[in-house]
């Protein structure tokens, strides 16, 4: 069962689905987990996979490689 956030204020548990990956520990927590990715330009899905490597100016998702500035990274789980 997916919740909200409650009147309480608690933390929802609606996961990270399409949620951006915005700053480096983003990159790394999904990379270590192996959370699977969607890449996209433009809003069009380039690529999806598991992150392999990060470097300063790409992000390599399966067997291709992404430049950061380019690209928006979103959680695809």
């Amino acid at each position: 069962m997916r919740t909200t956030l409650s009147q309480y204020g608690k933390i929802s548990d609606m996961g990270r689905f399409m949620k951006p990956l915005t700053a480096d520990i983003h990159f790394y927590t999904a990379m270590l987990d192996q959370t699977p990715i969607a890449v996209f330009i433009s809003d069009e899905l380039v690529g999806c996979g598991r992150i392999q490597e990060i470097t300063e100016n790409s992000v390599k998702v399966g067997d291709a490689r992404y430049l950061r500035e380019n690209c928006k990274f979103k959680y695809a789980v």
